[in-house]
C-alpha cells in the first residue's frame, strides 16, 4: 500500500456527511431503488448494451449478463479481480488485476479486448506502467521532513509503479481505462497499443487540529499539508465525445479529513484535466444520463448524486453502491457490494425514463 494511501489506515467509512464546496445544492426526492438480482459479490462496474445488463463481478471473478430470473449468466469466467466491462456493438471488453491476498501489491494487471470472433487481444498494463510510470514526475506525501510527521503520514515520494485496471469505457474504435493503480486515464486500441490520456494532479489536504483529534494523530501533524494520490475509479464518454473520470483522493476515506472525492473532465487533446465537482465520498463510478446529467455513485456516502449545471442533488439513498450506470431510455441501474451470505451484492434500478433529478 502507498504511504499516502496508508495515512491513518483503519479510520471509519461510515455515516459520511457529504459537501460540495462551491456548488449549490438542489434538494430532490430521492428515488428509491428496486432490487433486480441478489446474486453478485461485488459488481464494481455495469454496462448497459441494449435490452443487456452486464456486469464485472469481482466476487466470482467473471463477467456476467442479468437474466429476468436475477440470475447471473456467465459471458467470461476466471477472470481474477474482475471490476471493468464495456462493449462495443459485437466487441467486448474486460479488466482483470491478480493480487496478493496479504499484501494487497498487484502483479498483473490489464484490459482483454474480444473482437466478434471470439478472439481476445490482452494488453498489459502492468508492462506499460514498468515502461513509462506517467504519474512518475507527480510528488506525493508531507510536506514536511519532521520524523514525527513522516511517522505518521510516510515519507515524501513521486509515482510509484503501481497498475489496477479499474474501469473501461468505448470511445471511437478504442477504449478508455482508468487505472487506479497507475493514477493515470490510458487509451486501448482494439490491436491492444498502449498510450497515457491524462493522469492527475496530487490531492493536498492540510491536516486541521479537529482532523488531528479525530484521527487520534499527533500534533506535529497540524498545520501540515499532505499531498495525496489520485486514484481514478470510472471513465465515461459523454455528449460530444467529452471524457469524465471520477477520483478516490487516497488516505482516509472518512469523515475525519471530508468527503474528497472528485469528478473531472479530460481534454484527450491537451491531456489537460479540470475538476468540475468535488465533495464525494467514495466516488468509485459515473454514468452519463439521457440529458447529460452526470451520476456518481458514492460508495461511502451510501448514495448516488446526480451533477448538472443546476448543482449537486441526491438521486437515490444506496447504501453500499459501487456502480452506476444508465440506459438509452433513461433507465438508471445500480450495483451494491456484498457484505456477507445474509447481505449479498444486488443490482437495483432507480429510475425509468428521463431519471432527472430535479
Amino acid at each position: 500500500m502507498r504511504p499516502a494511501r496508508s495515512f491513518a489506515v483503519g479510520c471509519a467509512a461510515a455515516g459520511l456527511a457529504v459537501t460540495v464546496p462551491g456548488i449549490a445544492a438542489a434538494s430532490p426526492r430521492p428515488t428509491p431503488p428496486v432490487t433486480l438480482s441478489g446474486a453478485v459479490g461485488a459488481p464494481f462496474n455495469l454496462e448497459v448494451d441494449g435490452p443487456r445488463v452486464l456486469v464485472a463481478d469481482g466476487g466470482p471473478g467473471l463477467v456476467g449478463s442479468l437474466q429476468s430470473d436475477g440470475s447471473i449468466a456467465p459471458v467470461v469466467t476466471g477472470v481474477p479481480g474482475a471490476s471493468g466491462v464495456a462493449t462495443r456493438g459485437a466487441w467486448l471488453a474486460y479488466t482483470s488485476t491478480v493480487s496478493d491476498e496479504n499484501t494487497h501489491e498487484n502483479s498483473a494487471s490489464g484490459l482483454h479486448v474480444r473482437n466478434p470472433d471470439g478472439g481476445t487481444v490482452y494488453a498489459d498494463l502492468t508492462a506499460y506502467e514498468a515502461q513509462h510510470n506517467p504519474d512518475g514526475m507527480t510528488q506525493y506525501g508531507p510536506h514536511s521532513d519532521d520524523p514525527c510527521v513522516q511517522a505518521v503520514a510516510g515519507p515524501k515520494y513521486t509515482g510509484l509503479l503501481d497498475s489496477h485496471a479499474y474501469s473501461v469505457a468505448s470511445r471511437g474504435n478504442g477504449w478508455l481505462v482508468a487505472d487506479a493503480g497507475a493514477n493515470d486515464l490510458l487509451s486501448v486500441s482494439d490491436s491492444g497499443q498502449v498510450s497515457t490520456v491524462a493522469t492527475f494532479p496530487a490531492q493536498p489536504t492540510t491536516i486541521t487540529q479537529e482532523m488531528a483529534d479525530a484521527l487520534k494523530a499527533p500534533a506535529c501533524v497540524v498545520g501540515v499539508t499532505v499531498d495525496f494520490e489520485p486514484v481514478p475509479t470510472d471513465v465515461e464518454v459523454g455528449p460530444g465525445g467529452s471524457i469524465y473520470v471520477t477520483t478516490l483522493p487516497g488516505g482516509p476515506e472518512g469523515p475525519e479529513l471530508g468527503a474528497r472525492g472528485s469528478l473531472w473532465k479530460v481534454n484527450p487533446s491537451t491531456h489537460s484535466v479540470t475538476r468540475i465537482a468535488t465533495g464525494f465520498a467514495g466516488a468509485t463510478n459515473l454514468a452519463i444520463g439521457k440529458h447529460g446529467d452526470i451520476y456518481v455513485a458514492e460508495l461511502f456516502g451510501g448514495k448516488i448524486s446526480v451533477v448538472n449545471s443546476r448543482g449537486v442533488s441526491t438521486l437515490a439513498n444506496v447504501p453500499g453502491v459501487v456502480s452506476v450506470e444508465t440506459s438509452a431510455n433513461g433507465t438508471v441501474y445500480a450495483g451494491t457490494m456484498g457484505m456477507d451470505e445474509s447481505h449479498p451484492g444486488t443490482i437495483v434500478k432507480i429510475a425509468t425514463g428521463p431519471a432527472r433529478a430535479h
